[in-house]
């Protein structure tokens, strides 16, 4: 599979710095311009698996793109190009240090912590009797702190994050609105295509100026669950498992086998025919949030691709 991109040492025209997160690297130049590169590796349990997955970075950057312009409308956000299939190109942002979560449904990490006996996630509370998958009476934001590479994202609770002054009351107020309207509309594009969105984050920065934007990905199989509409009810009253339309299948995989990213487990080895299947999977996700069909990119040299492209962008 070495026609994947899982690292990238690019020196763009007026470079200033990198950082490397656990999927994209976003180069810094002049101008308080960002250059952000979906790379093709893969993280679940907060761990980044040891090979990529084919054309994983253009569908998540493909969806975020598309999801940014459908959202624009309502929320600001830091883009502005995107001069390659993997490449997204905005303004310069200083990060929020949380990621807002935002759930419609008891799923995932949520159902985890309630069959724990949790009744109170991140501050709010989630009634009694709901079963693995139930619709929230009305969505929740649970957020988390950002963890670097390598660390566990932490839940956290509004009260915290005002007590701690990670965020001020003020700011925290726009990010809760922008979330509340994000998850809003995300819920009435999964419909359009047959799909529940069920929980999502989302993430924000400040421009220089001192507006808040949306920054990063946004209803992306990555950051976003999703169910098929159809069926949903019955399987729930027969209290099956829902069919799912998220990364939860890698999750699922790892933990069968034995790896839910704790101290002293080993990932498990990925064979080709497996990496292959995730990557059609990965098509699947793209075509049925986004409606349209997935055009593979060039991957014959996606280094020099980029490169071309995003200097030929900057001129």
């Amino acid at each position: 599979m070495s026609n994947t991109i899982i690292d990238t040492n690019f020196n763009f025209p007026g470079q200033q710095s990198v950082y490397k997160g656990k999927v994209r690297e976003v180069y810094k130049l002049k101008d308080d311009v960002l250059v952000m590169v979906a790379t093709d590796r893969l993280s679940a349990f907060d761990v980044v698996m040891p090979k990529g997955i084919p054309y994983k970075g253009q569908i998540l950057n493909q969806i975020a793109t598309k999801m940014m312009a459908d959202t624009a409308d309502i929320v600001p956000n830091w883009l502005t190009a995107t001069p390659d299939p993997n490449v997204a190109v905005g303004e310069a942002c200083e990060p929020f240090k949380v990621e807002m979560v935002i759930r419609g449904y008891m799923s995932g990490h949520a159902a985890r912590e309630y069959k724990a006996g949790k009744r109170v996630l991140c501050g709010v509370p989630m009634p009694e009797g709901m079963r693995e998958n139930d619709k929230f009476p009305s969505p929740i934001i649970t957020p988390a702190t950002k963890a670097e590479m390598g660390d566990h994202d932490e839940d956290i609770s509004r009260e915290d994050i005002l007590k701690k002054g990670i965020v001020s009351e003020e700011d925290y107020i726009v990010l809760e609105k922008y979330t509340n309207a994000l998850f809003q509309r995300g819920t009435e594009i999964a419909a359009n295509r047959g799909l529940i969105l069920v929980d999502t984050k989302y993430e924000f920065g400040k421009t220089a100026s001192g507006k808040i934007v949306l920054i990063d990905e946004i209803h992306t199989p990555d950051s976003s669950r999703y169910f098929y509409a159809e069926g949903y009810k019955e399987r729930q009253e027969k209290g099956e498992a829902q069919k799912q339309l998220s990364k939860e299948f890698v999750r699922q995989w790892l933990i069968s086998n034995n790896f839910q990213g704790l101290e002293g487990q080993t990932v498990p080895e990925m064979t080709d025919e497996y990496i292959t299947s995730v990557s059609e999977r990965y098509i699947e996700l793209y075509e049925n949030i986004t409606g349209e069909t997935f055009v593979k990119a060039d991957i014959s040299n996606i280094q020099e691709r980029i490169e071309k492209n995003v200097v030929a962008y900057l001129g």
